[in-house]
């Protein structure tokens, strides 16, 4: 007998962190239905088709691909029975907005100049990037190779003692074996403080730093530990997966049919009530009794909203003076012909991102000289736009909680395309034949997300490992949490290990 056979669980929302935790517990024997709010499972991972086109409308970066092969480890399957995998080339274009810190004698020689700055290609081929950056600033080149022999150390035991090995509580750091493995992590200070160590062009410094917009970080609030993410940058590669992200999510969602877990969609949860043993969830359409639930649902509606107040571990206050990471401004755009300028990942970053950063974290406000993303699809797969047409989706962070209406929207908008057609020579006004806008007030809307966190919890200095909230109810036995708001953090690999911590716990317990 499985240690849970004759339990019923009930996950709450199907992103990845619960698609992994139901995962888990059907393998475990436990009977596991998934109830999510929306139509499309996939959480902020969802997709949407429209007029012959097909966007992720949340991740769109398939990087770390060690941990979903360890994730179809378990059940002794693989990604590629899901879906193929194509290493991207290059796997980002950059464009700086303005030649800020130039070399004495001029720009770096062989790159392509544009309107208002350069343009550099970050491809799979590492020596040609440590003469990119050699090219930069003298001592550069050998800078990253020593930078990124520490990320690789950080990542192989951070990730081995620190991140599959769940140590959420401060009693877990008391492992004696644990002064051995942290004399090999870079563990303080701040993200800015370590990549200044290494480099002084401005430029360098923000390729360096811009996986942080992935963590919900800025670079003065982010543990230097992160440096981890350029080994994931580099050395590990950034990849498309058939079907994009939305095919990730088909495969979690096949995996778990097969293991006979049943779904609910479009049916949003109302309350839950009662204890282990003995759960009632409610939705607005009925309500199933369960043994034992876990919420993917957003940390703070849960508690705030489907529990009693006796039930909940925090209070509004708490919840109010977190750290949350930036909301989006996202714009899915179908446009006519091709956008050759722009790769399937495209960066553009003004000189000095600090005031972006300002207005996410300091002083929130629509930020004025935006650092932003943009991606094509179409540039590799060409099922996601009609023939002729390119998918367009663009990304700007900005502060969770601003006021985004209509008009602020749409004058933001005319904003961003403007200056995308001035810094990368890509005018794509002209060409729109479908457009949709997302941002705050949808995130509110669609994931029940404090403030319209597009993320969850910042990774801020106090939001990391023991500081962020457990993925055991402290108030309610039996109420188990998951996802982005939990350890590891942000970022589809991280809730799916998430998702194997929440099940050890459940199991755990259980036993």
């Amino acid at each position: 007998m499985t240690v849970l056979s004759g339990r019923d669980v009930t996950v709450v929302g199907a992103g990845f962190g619960g698609l992994a935790t139901a995962a888990y517990l059907a393998d475990a024997g436990a009977d596991v239905r998934v109830i999510e709010k929306n139509e499309e499972l996939g959480g902020r991972a969802a997709v949407m088709e429209a007029e012959g086109f097909r966007f992720d409308m949340g991740p769109s970066w398939y990087l770390m691909p060690d941990v979903f092969e360890r994730f179809f480890d378990h059940f002794d399957r693989s990604p590629g029975e899901f879906y193929d995998l194509e290493h991207l080339d290059p796997h980002y274009r950059l464009f700086f907005k303005e030649n800020v810190g130039p070399r004495p004698d001029g720009d770096p020689p062989g790159l392509d100049r544009q309107p208002a700055g350069d343009r550099i290609d970050i491809t799979p081929d590492l020596d040609r990037t440590i003469e990119l950056f050699e090219a930069f600033e003298d001592g550069a080149g050998a800078a990253l190779q020593d930078y990124l022999d520490k990320s690789q150390e950080n990542y192989e035991i951070g990730m081995e003692h620190f991140v599959y090995e769940d140590r959420s509580r401060l009693r877990d750091f008391l492992d004696p074996r644990l002064v051995k493995y942290a004399r090999g992590l870079t563990l303080l200070g701040t993200m800015q403080d370590h990549v200044e160590g290494y480099f002084e062009h401005p430029k360098l410094r923000q390729i360096m730093q811009y996986t942080l917009v992935f963590l919900g970080g800025a670079p003065r609030n982010t543990p230097a530990l992160y440096n981890l993410m350029s080994h994931v940058d580099f050395n590990l590669g950034v990849f498309y997966p058939e079907g994009g992200i939305g095919g990730v999510v088909d495969a979690l969602v096949e995996l778990n049919e097969d293991l006979g877990v049943e779904f609910h969609a479009d049916e949003p949860v109302t309350a839950i009530r009662g204890t282990r043993g003995n759960f009632t969830v409610r939705t607005d359409t009925g309500e199933y009794a369960t043994d034992l639930v876990v919420s993917d649902a957003d940390y703070a509606h849960t508690e705030q909203e489907l529990l009693k107040p006796e039930a909940r571990q925090y209070d509004a206050e708490y919840w109010d003076s977190r750290t949350y990471a930036p909301s989006a401004f996202m714009l899915y755009l179908g446009v006519e012909g091709e956008v050759p300028e722009l790769a399937h990942h495209t960066l553009v970053l003004p000189g000095n991102w600090e005031d972006h950063f300002d207005t996410i974290f300091e002083n929130p406000a629509w930020p004025e000289d935006p650092a932003y993303y943009v991606s094509v699809p179409s540039e590799t797969d060409d099922t996601v736009a009609p023939a002729g047409h390119s998918a367009v989706v663009v990304l700007v962070p900005i502060a969770p909680g601003l006021d985004d209406d209509e008009a602020t929207r749409q004058a933001y908008r005319d904003k961003i395309l403007r200056d995308l057609a001035d810094e990368t020579d890509t005018d794509l006004r002209d060409r729109i034949v479908f457009e949709r806008i997302v941002s705050v007030s949808e995130y509110e809307q669609f994931y029940n997300s404090v403030q319209g966190t597009a993320l969850g919890l910042a990774h801020t200095l106090r939001q990391t490992a023991v500081f962020r909230p457990g993925h055991r109810s402290g108030a309610l036995d039996g109420l188990y949490f998951t996802g982005s708001y939990t350890t590891p953090g942000i970022g589809v690999p991280m809730t799916l290990i998430s998702g194997e911590h929440t099940a050890n716990y459940l199991i755990a317990d259980e036993r």
